[in-house]
């Protein structure tokens, strides 16, 4: 089979690295890729908002099955395009998408349906913002509507905090058309766990538990980010829990999307909260996680390709996906600066080192070739995984190999797993 996967960043080398693997694979291209994915896969000069191109090119090398990464094609109505054009695609239509495109599409569409989740007002202006938070009590948790690369979610604490998150949003304008409108929610206490399942439209097939770190600092800290590192499985969910999710959250969730004319296929992930009164929905994304897909990808045992295949064709009848019993890490390094300001174009050395540890494998996720060197190139630069028999393991070796990797700027959370391990000793 001709693959196409798009997106540029460590997701995407993760998906390629997986799918490489296959005997069903011929031909592997990415758009618009890394350096790191140019060595398992051939490179396509176009960025993923660019649907026609994309498009174009996948009927032109009758490409057998593409699979998007991020979301921002996926809500742009790329999937749209493919199927017009009689293009296998793995992935949600753009009105299918909307569950990660709009936050309050999402809390309007979980209270229809009865899905668990904390109460939400809608607010358009900073007044209003206020009022509502007013109203909720703080400390609460403030949602830009549409996409902000996992930056739109902001915690308040108190009313300095509460003012300077209004402005943000409404005044500075910080994540422009995303913050027209925006959620203003009471902050849940408990565990955050991703559930990440595929649907061909009707049909559920749950991944292996993960959990991610959203914070930039230790200790939970600091502003959101794409996120800072995830472990697989979270230690944080039990079967029971994990059956619950899937009759309270998943399936209710495909079903109503079905029963609204916008039926789902492709990437379900739920951010859950664990909570004192069970699992609340945070959020919805619609395509991967990033960085918890490069953890559990390490963890899928078997061929992943004819599964994203069979969902692209509308029917998981006789699929599965199996999981390796052992964990993943995945540790983020980052550039100083980021998530506003992360400084870019410096030399990053120590790949070979840390690549030639067991059971590691380094993704590229903002990096380019500058001549014959790798250079920073993004604000979350390289993600280092690690697979081992226990969790406890999987993190020490990520970090052992991360510790072999260079640059001036270079900086990553020195406490990813470290609470989760606490609670299980």
């Amino acid at each position: 089979m001709k693959v196409l996967v798009i997106g540029g960043g460590g997701r995407e080398h993760a998906l390629c690295w997986k799918l490489r693997q296959s005997p069903l694979l011929t031909e592997l291209y990415c758009a618009p890729g890394n350096p790191g994915i140019g060595e398992i896969a051939d490179l396509v000069p176009t960025a993923p908002e660019e649907i026609h191109r994309l498009a174009d090119f996948a009927a032109d090398l009758s490409i057998d099955l593409t699979v998007v990464g991020p979301e921002l094609p996926l809500t742009l109505g790329l999937v749209d395009e493919f199927q017009r054009r009689g293009l296998a695609v793995f992935g949600p239509t753009r009105a299918a998408a909307e569950l990660e495109g709009s936050k309050v599409f999402a809390k309007s569409f979980m209270q229809r349906h009865g899905i668990p989740t904390a109460e939400a007002h809608v607010v358009h202006d900073a007044d209003s913002a206020m009022r509502a938070a007013r109203k909720i009590g703080l400390p609460a948790v403030l949602k830009a509507d549409g996409l902000a690369a996992g930056k739109g979610v902001l915690i308040v604490h108190d009313k300095a905090e509460l003012r300077q998150a209004v402005e943000t949003i409404f005044e500075e304008r910080r994540f422009g058309a995303a913050g027209e409108k925006a959620l203003v929610e009471p902050f849940l206490v408990g565990e955050e766990v991703s559930f990440l399942a595929l649907s061909d439209g009707e049909r559920l097939i749950p991944f292996a538990t993960s959990k991610d770190y959203k914070r930039i600092g230790e200790g939970d800290t600091g502003p959101n980010t794409g996120g800072m590192g995830a472990h697989s499985p979270s230690m944080l969910l039990s079967a029971e829990q994990c059956s619950e999710v899937m009759e309270q959250v998943m399936k209710p969730t495909v079903a109503g999307m079905a029963a609204e004319g916008r039926s789902f296929a492709g990437v379900l992930y739920a951010g859950l909260m664990i909570t004192a009164d069970g699992p609340k929905v945070l959020e919805f994304n619609v395509r991967f996680g990033d960085p918890e897909a490069q953890a559990l990808l390490l963890r899928v045992d078997g061929d992943l390709l004819p599964v994203l295949a069979a969902g692209a064709a509308g029917d998981f009848a006789g699929q599965r996906l199996r999981f390796k019993k052992a964990a993943a890490a995945c540790i983020v390094l980052a550039s100083e600066g980021y998530p506003a300001r992360p400084v870019k174009g410096e030399e990053i050395t120590g790949f070979e080192r840390a690549g030639a540890l067991p059971g590691v494998e380094v993704f590229h996720a903002g990096t380019r070739e500058e001549g014959e060197k790798i250079v920073s190139a993004g604000g979350r630069v390289l993600n280092v995984c690690a697979s081992a028999p226990q969790l406890a393991d999987a993190l020490k070796r990520a970090y052992l190999a991360a510790a072999e990797i260079d640059w001036p700027s270079k900086a990553m959370r020195l406490d990813i797993g470290r609470r989760v391990l606490e609670k299980h000793t």
